[in-house]
């Protein structure tokens, strides 16, 4: 059965955008449903899967990601807990790409009936959840602006620091502590549109400017003022302000 701490970091999430009355959080508790769990490199949706539930990132990370005919992965997006992984699904049903777990992954559904419930009987949620997607959006739009204009270095870089950025929002992270990211360097290859060696190559970069420590999937920023600036990173599309929405 779900608890209310099952949602803690969706609703920090929410919450730094804007109010949320206790009859919401109420809602989305009650439109939860069951608890799953998913080890690393399993598929929490496959494209083409027509679904009737949304699923919500507890624990772990997860990405998006397309596979070409050739064999060739991109992966578009990583979530955190926190995330939806498809809430999108509720209206547009079929799946146009995968969802995979990057770790091990615990994870909350929530029923299209269950969230239809909560679009009929309250405005402001729903709201709030249209807004998560908005948020999805906005960081796709950056990720193409990365990959098509940016420098291996800057592309790297900036997402590093929106990882960071994102954990400390729901409160798994500090800017100037070790943080836990399970991502290889394929994974980053894939993510970022670069070869293995360009990845390699960049990392070592970071880390001999003294900008990152990253030792298997533990890393730390040494000096989150520099890294930004390399990264040229303004995070004015995480839309972190709180106001009425």
């Amino acid at each position: 059965m779900t608890q209310a701490s099952d949602l803690d970091s969706l609703i920090r999430k929410l919450e730094r955008r804007d109010v949320l009355s206790a009859a919401e959080r109420e809602a989305l508790i009650s439109a939860a449903g069951s608890r799953e769990s998913y080890p690393a490199g399993a598929d929490l949706v496959r494209e083409g899967d027509r679904t009737d539930r949304s699923i919500l990132v507890t624990h772990g990370f997860t990405t998006r990601y397309r596979v070409l005919a050739d064999g060739q992965r991109q992966i578009t997006a990583i979530h955190l807990p926190g995330d939806f992984v498809d809430l999108h699904s509720f209206l547009l049903r079929k799946m146009d790409h995968s969802v995979g777990a990057l770790s091990n992954v615990r994870v909350v559904t929530f029923p299209h009936a269950n969230l239809r419930l909560i679009t009929e009987r309250h405005p402001h949620l729903t709201r709030m959840l249209w807004l998560t997607t908005l948020l999805d959006g906005a960081i796709h739009r950056e990720w193409i602006v990365a990959m098509g204009r940016r420098s291996a270095l800057e592309q790297m870089a900036h997402l590093i620091c929106e990882l960071f950025t994102r954990l400390n929002l729901v409160g798994l992270a500090e800017f100037d502590r070790e943080v836990n990211l399970p991502i290889t360097q394929t994974e980053l290859g894939d993510t970022l549109g670069l070869s293995a060696v360009h990845v390699n190559r960049t990392l070592q970069q970071l880390r001999a400017e003294q900008l990152i420590v990253w030792q298997g999937q533990s890393v730390r920023v040494l000096d989150w003022g520099r890294l930004t600036s390399v990264a040229k990173f303004d995070p004015t599309y995480l839309h972190l302000e709180r106001e009425p929405r």
